[in-house]
């Protein structure tokens, strides 16, 4: 199966969510943060960093939930503004 690059928006859209959940997260370590969620440090921190702009709904669900995030918010705030 091959998957359809990601567009434009796409990726500005997951770089937002990871600059969001980077600073959610605060002075928490990332590891801390990543096994309280469930997933690896290493996931957490392709997420912040944008590499993986399109992470899976129940990954940001656990780390919203960890970082006291509500899914409304995050979905809010990672909409990006139409010119």
């Amino acid at each position: 199966m091959v998957r359809t690059p990601l567009t434009s928006e796409e990726r500005d859209r997951g770089e937002q969510l990871g600059r969001l959940l980077r600073a959610a997260r605060g002075e928490r370590s990332m590891a801390e943060v990543a096994a309280e969620a469930g997933i690896s440090a290493e996931t957490l921190r392709k997420i912040e960093t944008g590499r993986a702009p399109t992470p899976a709904f129940f990954t940001v669900a656990a780390l919203a939930r960890t970082l006291g995030l509500s899914m409304d918010e995050l979905a809010g705030r990672c909409v990006l503004a139409v010119l």
